[in-house]
């Protein structure tokens, strides 16, 4: 398998599950500030010039963190990447699913690039506060779902990769975490995928 990332942004989380997995594959890293994923080489892999991306062993090209995240965790099932109960599974799916599109897309994207969302440049702080709002509020959901749990549903589950790079984010702008973010935090940088990972993306 192959797996297109950039450093720090979203896609550490789906590097930590191949780390996981503990299977064979090739990271290959986009530079995202040199505007490598524009290019014909990385579109004609992922015409949305996004990361992460995934090619399988067949040559199949997966794009979307839920997607991959989900598509990981049911061909690689010894992982215990997704657990059994039905109920536990919408569970997994629903906090993944926020955290990629509200606190990441809605409330961090507002923060590192206000930009896209204010006409003019004197509406940017209010864009960037707006965007820590959405992210606060957030993280005290994740918090409250935290509650009694190492991790997201019990035991280490896709959704605690999502859970991870939003709060990987907010520690490195220094944005205070709530108590069970806080520790479910430090339980994931204490994993050894997740440290193979920091290493490998020039993070460790």
């Amino acid at each position: 398998m192959k797996l297109y990332f950039a450093p720090g942004v979203c896609s550490i989380g789906i590097h930590v599950l191949m780390e996981e997995i503990g299977k064979p594959y090739e990271g290959i890293s986009v530079n995202l500030r040199e505007g490598a994923q524009h290019k014909p080489e990385y579109m004609a892999i992922n015409p949305k010039s996004k990361v992460p991306a995934l090619i399988d062993d067949e040559g199949t090209i997966r794009t979307e963190y839920p997607a991959i995240a989900y598509w990981l965790a049911r061909t690689h099932p010894f992982s215990n990447l997704l657990p059994d109960n039905i109920d536990q599974q919408a569970k997994v799916l629903e906090l993944m699913d926020y955290c990629v599109a509200t606190i990441h897309m809605q409330g961090f994207t507002r923060i590192f690039r206000p930009g896209n969302f204010a006409p003019n440049a004197a509406d940017e702080a209010a864009v960037k506060a707006r965007g820590t709002e959405i992210a606060e509020k957030g993280f005290a959901a994740l918090n409250e779902a935290l509650e009694g749990k190492d991790y997201a549903v019990g035991k280490f589950s896709i959704a605690d990769s999502a859970i991870f790079y939003v709060e990987f984010w907010a520690k490195r702008i220094n944005m205070a975490l709530p108590l069970n973010c806080a520790a479910h935090l430090e339980r994931m940088l204490a994993r050894p995928a997740v440290q193979r990972t920091l290493a490998a993306e020039g993070l460790a």
